[in-house]
């Protein structure tokens, strides 16, 4: 009896050790929850109705050489759904109010499935303020949809650029992949020209904003009165090397052509203007790019998203004698007293090459004045091929330039190697230098490489890889730091420059070809050329510099179609010349006649 007693006492207290224990365990843990690691427990209540909405950074505004805006950014609202809180039975009515077709939405989501639920998608950027009216009236039966204020693109300033400035577009899932660390889903980056070579320093920093929510994810405050956010920091800003005045001038001019322009110094290789025709409409890339404009756009026989002055390739036509030239001169192979008898072409074996007129008897000078064939027919079997081709990738043909923005093609420069391909070792005909002379046959140059061209003849050789970066400002100092240009020199002679040059002087104030764009206020040295193509028409071309004993402009024009240099392109460079020297003159004149007119209208 007593034993059995004793063992019931004995599970008593066993029990009450339990429960005591267990009461122990409980008030403990309560008490390392409430007391000792309240700071974190609180700090994870606070995660729960805490929502982060990031800030997208505004990239780096473009300005010209003389700090011009080109383009800019404008506030814009983009409407976003996020998945998890989002109940697709809305679709129709977001669909509707965007003006989207059905399924719209639903592509949005499933192009995205891969990243998390809880990541906002953009459904629709740019949206109108009607949009965000109807979004804030209907709030709180919109789960999962709200909307931020980005910056997009302005290019309301009078340039259109297309080309070299290029654009920017929403990063796409391979791209995310690769650069998960710098990126995320819906954000933008440079996809071409300037905004693409220099995203890194133009896309700026995100910054974020912490909000309060509630259960039904409304907004009801700010987060710690705002002291955990972080404001955006915006892309530096970059100072380019273009001349607004002479970029709109080049623009106004192929109004309704199709060709290239490109105007650089001669001294550093900045590049002053810079065209493709037709260009594109860059303000349709500034939000989500609808697909009918897409579709019109990558299917136009005119090819507008085509660059033509990096990425197009032309026979350089008559521009190219003066490279036969320089060759034969720099290698003592011929002086400046050198004549030809030009009898209206060239006999070589059984073919007769043609020129354009009978000259007579004529020296170098007279034979780049006139723009006569029959001398450099003869000229280039003197230099031959292997020297010519020599001289020719001094020049910069047959490689890339460097230029900075991702476009760009080598051209075709045929050389002994070239040819042995094609026909096989030294089984190819000699008669194939006689087109070379003049800019024809296989060789074919972009527009940028003939500016470069231009621009060593301006300066005698010495100039600088072409580039559109002038300086850039830091964002969070404002500091200006300038870009510096890569100089070269092809050490070239300066008498045999001398001989070419003047050449080119009389081409338009002597009795050349394109005296038809003679100036008092500048004098124009260049060369005219007609660049055959097998597809069409000729297309026209000139070269030239500015001013003649002071160069600061070198510039090359193409345009397709049109037939003779001296008509259709040497004008056009005349008129960019004039437009970036004479700006002051300009500027001062369209004054006095918007006085003038004012004065007229107030005596009416």
């Amino acid at each position: 009896m007593n034993d059995t007693l004793l063992d019931s006492a004995i599970r008593q207290k066993i029990v009450l050790v339990v429960i005591v224990g267990f009461f122990a365990i409980i008030v403990l843990q309560l008490f390392n929850m409430q007391v000792l690691n309240q700071p974190v427990y609180s700090e994870k209540a606070d995660e729960n109705s805490v929502k982060p909405i990031y800030q997208t950074a505004p990239r780096g505004v473009f300005f010209d050489r003389n700090f011009q805006v080109l383009v800019g950014n404008k506030p814009s609202f983009t409407l976003r759904i996020t998945p998890a809180d989002y109940d697709t039975k809305l679709n129709p009515y977001i669909e509707a109010i965007l003006g989207f077709e059905s399924g719209y939405v639903n592509k949005i989501l499933k192009q995205n499935e891969q990243y998390s639920k809880y990541i906002p998608r953009k459904i629709a950027k740019d949206v109108s303020f009607k949009v965000i009216a109807w979004y804030e009236e209907n709030m709180s039966k919109l789960q999962g949809v709200d909307y931020v204020i980005e910056t997009q693109r302005d290019y309301s300033f009078g340039v259109m650029g297309s080309h070299l400035f290029g654009y920017s577009k929403e990063i796409s899932s391979v791209e995310l992949q690769k650069r998960r660390d710098e990126y995320s889903m819906g954000d933008e980056i440079g996809f071409s020209g300037i905004e693409k070579t220099y995203e890194n320093i133009l896309k700026g920093e995100k910054g974020v904003k912490y909000v309060l929510v509630d259960s039904h994810q409304k907004t009801i405050g700010q987060y710690k009165s705002g002291e955990a956010d972080v404001n955006a920091l915006k892309g530096f800003d970059l100072i380019l090397t273009i001349d607004k005045d002479a970029q709109v001038a080049a623009e106004n001019s192929f109004k309704d052509k199709r060709g290239a322009l490109v105007a650089l110094d001669p001294t550093n290789g900045e590049i002053i203007a810079f065209l493709s025709a037709p260009e594109f409409n860059l303000q349709d890339f500034a939000s989500v790019t609808l697909n009918e404009i897409w579709f019109k756009l990558n299917n136009d026989v005119e090819k507008p998203m085509f660059n033509r002055a990096t990425m197009s390739i032309y026979s350089p036509g008559s521009t190219f004698k003066m490279l036969s030239a320089i060759a034969a001169l720099e290698d003592g192979i011929i002086d400046s007293t050198y004549k030809v008898r030009c009898g209206g072409g060239f006999q070589f074996g059984d073919r007769f090459f043609k020129c354009l007129h009978v000259h007579g008897i004529v020296d170098l000078t007279t034979a780049i004045e006139k723009s006569c064939n029959t001398y450099f027919y003869q000229l280039i079997l003197k230099v031959g091929l292997d020297r010519w081709a020599s001289y020719s990738s001094e020049f910069g043909f047959g490689k890339k330039t460097g230029v900075d923005i991702p476009e760009e093609i080598a051209g075709i420069l045929p050389t002994r190697k070239y040819y042995d391909k094609a026909f096989g070792i030294n089984r190819w005909p000699k008669g194939i230098l006689i087109s070379l002379g003049i800019g024809q046959g296989e060789l074919s140059v972009t527009p940028l490489q003939l500016a470069q061209y231009a621009a060593l003849f301006a300066n005698y050789g010495k100039s600088a890889k072409p580039h559109f970066l002038k300086g850039y400002v830091e964002t969070s100092n404002g500091k200006y730091l300038d870009v510096k240009p890569q100089f070269f020199d092809l050490g070239i002679s300066n008498r045999s420059f001398d001989i070419v040059r003047n050449a080119m002087y009389k081409v338009v104030h002597g009795s050349g070809t394109a005296g038809n764009i003679r100036m008092e206020e500048i004098k124009i040295a260049g060369k005219t050329g007609t660049a055959q193509n097998p597809h069409g028409d000729d297309h026209a071309v000139f070269i030239g510099f500015a001013p003649f004993d002071n160069p600061k402009i070198a510039i090359a024009v193409i345009v397709e179609n049109s037939g003779f240099g001296s008509t259709n392109a040497a004008p056009i460079a005349r008129d960019v010349i004039k437009a970036y020297l004479l700006k002051d003159k300009i500027q001062n004149e369209k004054k006095l006649e918007l006085i003038s007119e004012l004065k007229t209208n107030r005596g009416n």
